[in-house]
């Protein structure tokens, strides 16, 4: 596996070695020894997985305090366009974001750490997408901020007209009202 840093500490783009041959493909998606050497030690607890049709955003969310969630995110099937925007307080990158086409032709993965809001973008008629995560879900530690904050600027690479979010994507939440709250 290559892990590859971004300017945002802790996240890491991985990109597996995959092995081809007439019958199709192999690849190791999570080795534990591998993230270890690379200096990721988390230990995840719950894989999840979704389906959505083209033009979705799914996000921006968080967990926060004790029920803070790492994740190891990919897709199985499509493209999505994956997005981490760091909302560490202390953080010399607070308020940046990465973005990073994760599809089933690339094999990408991106693992996000503590104190990132995560959301993704549908840029294929369907997209399956997969991710582990190092807590549990919990309803009362969500948080969250607009798909479409202006302090952000990100292009989702879906024209506005074809946008489809839930009502959780429409948080009027702001980079001033990021409390400190997550736990290492």
């Amino acid at each position: 596996m290559n892990f590859i840093k971004t300017p945002l500490q802790g996240v890491y783009i991985i990109e597996p070695r995959v092995f081809t041959d007439p019958r199709g493909y192999f690849f190791e998606s999570y080795k534990e020894s591998e993230f270890e050497k690379a200096g990721i030690k988390t230990k995840f607890v719950q894989d999840n997985q979704s389906c959505s049709s083209y033009g979705v955003i799914r996000g921006l969310h968080c967990q926060t305090g004790e029920h803070c969630q790492a994740k190891l995110v990919r897709v199985l099937q499509g493209r999505v366009l994956d997005v981490a925007v760091d909302i560490r307080r202390d953080s010399p990158t607070f308020g940046k974001h990465i973005s990073v086409e994760l599809s089933d032709d690339n094999f990408k993965q991106l693992y996000i750490p503590h104190g990132f809001l995560h959301g993704f973008s549908v840029l294929s008629q369907t997209a399956v997408f997969a991710y582990k995560v190092d807590n549990f879900y919990n309803k009362e530690s969500e948080w969250g901020m607009r798909y479409d904050a202006p302090e952000f600027n990100i292009d989702w690479q879906v024209p506005k007209d074809k946008i489809l979010t839930s009502e959780k994507d429409r948080i009027e939440n702001s980079l001033s009202d990021v409390p400190d709250f997550f736990v290492e």
